[in-house]
């Protein structure tokens, strides 16, 4: 954090601005911003749109929202138009035969590779197919396999609910009891964050018991980034199998699935990814389980040999890695979408937009602390710019977030709440500027100024 300040104050200096709340501050930062073009590839509400009759109505949004849904990015309309057109022009044909090169055959492989790469994976250790949750499921169904001694699933307390249901059913389907199968990693009394030694020291009383340790790699709520290269490593040392659901961190924070010696992992592509609602998902499974056929898995066709996948014979092949698990073929207007917004990603990389983020982030974090009281707002998310990515949490004090939420959205400034008191803010590097932050801070300023008055 340290090094960042060191670079804002730097930057303050060169600015010639009054403060950091200063506008000309921020417009100093966007325009030294080497990746500020991105934000013009994409479409983003006019405040009008958002909040009717805010003013200044023509002008775009505060979008503070990527850590639940991205914005479209405007390649999105055209490659989706496109394979509108030729789904009208070809109808079932376009499968093999497609104007723009694309056949819906393998329309995954349009995806893969980049996909890959933003994980941290080789491309034959991605699939993109189904959603999150699905996902999950089907990870299980093949790497979670409980023995009398070895049955106990460990996951965070506060989880996402949705994989907390998938990894409850699956030890219910397997006629266990989650009182006894599932361990719940619960924060010190008083905190909201994990401590990874706390973790680490459940690995190691645990672990003979533990049949699959499965974090998210960014925790939804808090926000704070796990350290999964090292949690991994000590559960797999007490023979455990390890997954990571990637929901908040595909797209947010650099990853290295394949160099870390994760067994599976999973992530949905419309938060940071910015596919769409409900967007196509995607999944990985180490090239050291790419053959391991006697693992027993939920198969589909899109699974099968692709040699022989049209022979339509009733004996499944598997194919090797990840492409093996896939099921149905995947839709096609929703890979297109994907495709549209990683289009805007092959213009940079992760690491550069990994640099970005904690600067920006950053400068939240030190208005936020500079202008508030602790009375009043208490961030949640972890102090070290390390351990966190592109969205910070925020406690309102006073039972006031609501009122605070509702303000900001008549304003055109978008987050998201988290009953009873959280408000989550998430500036995203690709299309989010330091003015966003800057603007967000010192309306907010003024709300609570009158609120907590």
């Amino acid at each position: 954090m340290a090094n960042l300040m060191d670079t804002l104050q730097q930057r303050l200096a060169e600015s010639k601005a009054k403060s950091f709340l200063d506008p000309a501050f921020a417009e100093f930062m966007d325009q030294q911003d080497p990746l500020r073009a991105l934000r013009n590839e994409f479409v983003i509400p006019a405040r009008g749109e958002i909040a009717p009759g805010a003013d200044r109505p023509d002008e775009p949004c505060t979008y503070l929202c990527g850590n639940s849904l991205g914005l479209m990015p405007k390649n999105v309309t055209k490659y989706v138009q496109e394979e509108l057109t030729v789904w009208g022009e070809g109808a079932v044909n376009s499968h093999f035969k497609h104007r723009f090169g694309r056949p819906w055959v393998r329309i995954e492989e349009t995806v893969q590779e980049q996909s890959a790469r933003i994980v941290g994976a080789k491309k034959d250790e991605v699939a993109i197919m189904n959603t999150l949750t699905s996902n999950l499921h089907f990870l299980l169904a093949a790497f979670y396999t409980p023995t009398q001694e070895r049955h106990k699933i460990l996951i965070e307390s506060k989880a996402f609910p949705s994989d907390h249901y998938a990894i409850e059913s699956q030890i219910l389907w397997r006629g266990l009891d989650p009182a006894k199968s599932l361990i719940c990693q619960e924060p010190r009394k008083g905190e909201f964050l994990l401590r990874t030694e706390d973790i680490l020291e459940t690995i190691e009383k645990h672990g003979h018991e533990i049949a699959v340790v499965c974090f998210s790699g960014i925790q939804f709520y808090t926000g704070q980034y796990f350290e999964m290269e090292k949690i991994t490593k000590a559960a797999q040392a007490k023979g455990c199998i390890v997954g990571w659901d990637l929901a908040h961190a595909a797209g947010n924070v650099p990853v290295k699935l394949h160099d870390w010696n994760v067994d599976f992992a999973c992530w949905c592509s419309y938060k940071y990814l910015n596919s769409g609602p409900g967007g196509i998902a995607g999944l990985f499974v180490h090239e050291r389980h790419a053959e391991d056929y006697s693992r027993k898995r939920l198969a589909g066709w899109w699974g099968h040999d692709k040699a022989t996948r049209f022979d339509m014979v009733n004996e499944f092949k598997a194919m090797a890695g990840a492409a093996g698990f896939q099921h149905s073929n995947p839709s096609v207007l929703c890979t297109s979408a994907l495709l549209g917004s990683l289009s805007v990603f092959e213009q940079t990389t992760m690491e550069d937009l990994r640099a970005k983020s904690k600067l920006l982030t950053a400068y939240l974090f030190h208005l936020l602390t500079t202008e508030f009281s602790a009375a009043i707002l208490e961030i949640i998310t972890p102090t070290d710019p390390e351990q966190r990515g592109a969205q910070l949490s925020l406690v309102f004090k006073g039972g006031k977030m609501m009122d605070i939420f509702d303000r900001l959205c008549a304003k055109a400034i978008i987050g998201d709440e988290r009953k009873p008191d959280v408000i989550r803010v998430a500036p995203a590097p690709l299309y989010c500027r330091f003015e966003d932050v800057r603007f967000f801070v010192s309306e907010l300023k003024a709300l609570v100024a009158e609120l907590y008055a």
